[in-house]
């Protein structure tokens, strides 16, 4: 891809005042700055519905919730909750679906996502395709191009993530050097069209052990908590979720480890591999979670537990 000048409002402020790092989003992304109200009262942001799109990590796969809608709560439920505390009327739908490739987001997500008509958009598409034999991820970034373009277009704020730096994963670090190359073409295109980049390569804390759920695929709900964090941090909105520090591993000895190993190998991988033989997806017959924009638990008057 041709590498574009960067705008100069494309990026989003480090500063932890509401104010000020709403109006740099809403102005990297082309939306209305907040009103004179919202820059006087902490907390207060711009947006009113949001709407996630995406794979299994979008969805909240790894953080199980029996109590969540779907039964995964996952980072963007948890972005939702802290958006929702200090905006009347605020809305949430999450479009995303485990398993789903990048052709798949594009023709099955963009379309209900924009009729939704959305403020603030979150996507995270790709991974499943760059780590397959074969994954080029310069076409990838062709796609996403084209899709970010599209769900710009209204003047929503678009979040687009990178993916996570997997030099530490067993078996899919293989692919770090191609997450690598699609991670600087999605910087690019965020660039292009004033998206904000949600980092998760530069999110170091991600290389700890209890970060990933047992499936070593996923993230596990100090992953999920820990990216929300991050999220928000870069959209400049003030929130209650602090840094969550890992347990200590226990130090293992080698017999031990390598029988750990041979269970996760033969609990997730094998049956992972024998999907992609198949041409099968663990999303196949799941539905959104999420598929109208509603309210969701923290938003203003809703009593503590209550959620629709």
């Amino acid at each position: 891809m041709t590498s574009p000048s960067i705008p100069e409002n494309s990026s989003v402020p480090s500063s932890s005042a509401a104010a000020a790092a709403s109006t740099s989003a809403a102005a990297a992304s082309g939306s209305a700055a907040p009103s004179s109200a919202a820059a006087e009262e902490p907390g207060l942001h711009p947006w009113t519905r949001y709407v996630a799109i995406g794979d299994s990590f979008t969805e909240g796969i790894g953080d199980p919730s029996p109590e969540s809608t779907g039964g995964h709560r996952g980072w963007a439920d948890r972005v939702a909750e802290e958006l929702a505390r200090s905006r009347e009327g605020f809305s949430y739908a999450n479009l995303a679906i485990r398993g789903r490739l990048l052709d798949q987001i594009i023709n099955e997500q963009l379309e209900p996502a924009l009729e939704l008509h959305p403020d603030l958009i979150t996507i995270c598409a790709g991974g499943n395709d760059v780590i397959r034999p074969g994954g080029d991820p310069d076409k990838l970034a062709e796609k996403m191009d084209a899709a970010i373009a599209k769900l710009s277009s209204g003047g929503a704020t678009v979040v687009l993530f990178t993916g996570p730096d997997l030099g530490t994963t067993p078996v899919i670090g293989s692919v770090r050097g191609r997450v690598a190359i699609y991670n600087e073409n999605l910087r690019t295109v965020a660039a292009r069209h004033h998206a904000v980049i949600a980092d998760t390569w530069a999110l170091r804390e991600l290389s700890n052990r209890e970060m990933w759920a047992p499936d070593r695929l996923h993230f596990s709900p100090l992953g999920h908590h820990t990216i929300a964090a991050m999220v928000l941090d870069t959209l400049g909105v003030p929130h209650t979720l602090e840094p969550l520090e890992p347990k200590p591993i226990p130090a293992r000895n080698w017999r031990t480890a390598r029988t750990e190993d041979l269970t996760w190998a033969r609990e997730y991988f094998v049956p992972w591999v024998v999907r992609r033989v198949r041409h099968r997806s663990s999303g196949d017959g799941i539905a959104a979670k999420r598929p109208d924009a509603g309210p969701i638990f923290g938003g203003p008057g809703m009593p503590p537990g209550s959620a629709d």
